[in-house]
């Protein structure tokens, strides 16, 4: 276990706390069994060793963090360490990427039972099954879900401008108002169209020369190490799949026609539709339907997007009405239920019509509907029912 300990205090001395995120403050920290799910790269570990670093550093040598696909786990159990840690005095144990090792969820589940005093938080891939796993641990577990970076992140990481998050619904009434504010400190313009290709992901910071690099290995190690690992499909269908990511890239966002589909890809309907549900799970792609509930994994997605404007840009040479669409439905999306609309090209919360475009875009689209909105880029300041875009970018 030294090694264990040796590796996690050096990366807690690299860990920096000039920003955190907003979710850090969303978490019930106090809980005894707190499960953090997320898409590769968007930030999970270094939430958990923020976390440490500035709420548990008097009780340093009671913290214990480890990811597990290290390979001493493959000579150890998960149960020995939590045993040995908390005999040792052990309160606090960060177990980082869960989904690695074989049998985490029963494992979690008996540490939880034999160590009432020990508090567990362990991260893993949005697949990550918690109701369904071969040990139920809903009962037990309160579970998070993370994605990237919002434009006010961003903002706050990138150029040091830190803005509180709003609701929808003081955004829709009091737009001019805080659009007022924020462009009296920063011009939101000037940097979105960069947070837009490179900002999503936190990793942007690093190197940001081979950030497109980056992103390519992420998607590579989802679709060929976590598809197969959680989901059960074969490598030797995962080039069929990226056919279908690659197909939906290049004309999102993208109307299914399944019939179509299936014979280009060489695979049957209900496999497709498997593999457009496996793509929605694994933050690749955003499935919108016509219902906000109910959704079977055979039910046909009235479009498909991609799920962020980075994979865009990555995969492809988007339209820009297709990035802002994108943007739109991710940062909606995150905290409000959002569907498909005959009129407009979004329902939020089953009561907003949004119409998404450029600064010229007019009500016509929206005309005779009530509690109907445009969401205009290429503007600072919006009027009455027109609400900047990049607004939208400050709801988490």
């Amino acid at each position: 276990m030294e090694q264990l300990i040796e590796k996690y205090l050096q990366k807690l001395r690299h860990v920096n706390l000039a920003f955190t995120r907003g979710i850090m403050d969303e978490i019930h920290w106090d809980a005894r069994l707190i499960g953090i799910r997320g898409a590769r790269g968007i930030g999970k570990t270094t939430l958990m060793l923020q976390y440490i670093k500035r709420y548990l550093s008097n009780d340093i040598h009671a913290t214990l963090y480890v990811s597990l696909d290290n390979i001493w786990f493959s000579t150890h159990l998960l149960t020995d360490l939590a045993d040995d840690f908390t005999k040792k005095g052990g309160k606090h144990l960060f177990l980082d990427e869960v989904h690695k090792y074989p049998n985490w969820s029963q494992e979690l589940k008996n540490i939880y039972d034999d160590h009432p005093d020990l508090k567990i938080v362990f991260t893993g891939s949005s697949l990550l099954e918690i109701l369904n796993a071969r040990a139920d641990l809903s009962r037990r577990a309160v579970v998070y879900d993370m994605q990237g970076l919002s434009y006010r992140e961003y903002l706050a990481i990138a150029h040091k401008q830190l803005f509180n998050p709003i609701t929808l619904d003081n955004l829709l009434k009091e737009h001019q108002t805080i659009s007022a504010d924020i462009v009296s400190s920063i011009k939101p313009l000037q940097h979105f169209s960069h947070y837009l290709k490179k900002g999503y992901y936190p990793f942007f910071q690093e190197v940001p020369a081979l950030f497109e690099t980056r992103l390519e290995e992420v998607v590579n190690m989802i679709l060929e190490i976590e598809l197969p690992l959680l989901r059960q499909v074969e490598v030797a269908y995962i080039p069929k799949i990226k056919q279908l990511l690659s197909i939906i890239a290049s004309s999102a966002p993208f109307i299914p026609n399944i019939s179509k589909l299936s014979e280009k890809i060489g695979i049957n309907r209900n496999t497709l539709m498997l593999y457009l549900h496996y793509l929605d799970e694994i933050n690749l792609t955003k499935n919108l339907y016509k219902e906000a509930t109910g959704i079977s994994l055979l039910q046909k997605p009235s479009k498909i997007f991609l799920e962020n404007a980075n994979l865009a840009y990555m995969l492809t040479d988007p339209d820009i009405g297709n990035v802002r669409e994108t943007f739109f439905l991710n940062q909606l999306a995150y905290r409000y239920p959002i569907t498909y609309a005959d009129q407009g090209d979004f329902i939020i919360n089953n009561n907003y019509t949004f119409e998404v475009g450029g600064k010229n875009k007019g009500l016509k689209q929206i005309d005779g509907i009530d509690h109907a909105f445009i969401a205009a880029d290429d503007i600072e300041y919006g009027f009455q029912q027109k609400i900047p875009l990049w607004l939208f970018g400050f709801l988490y």
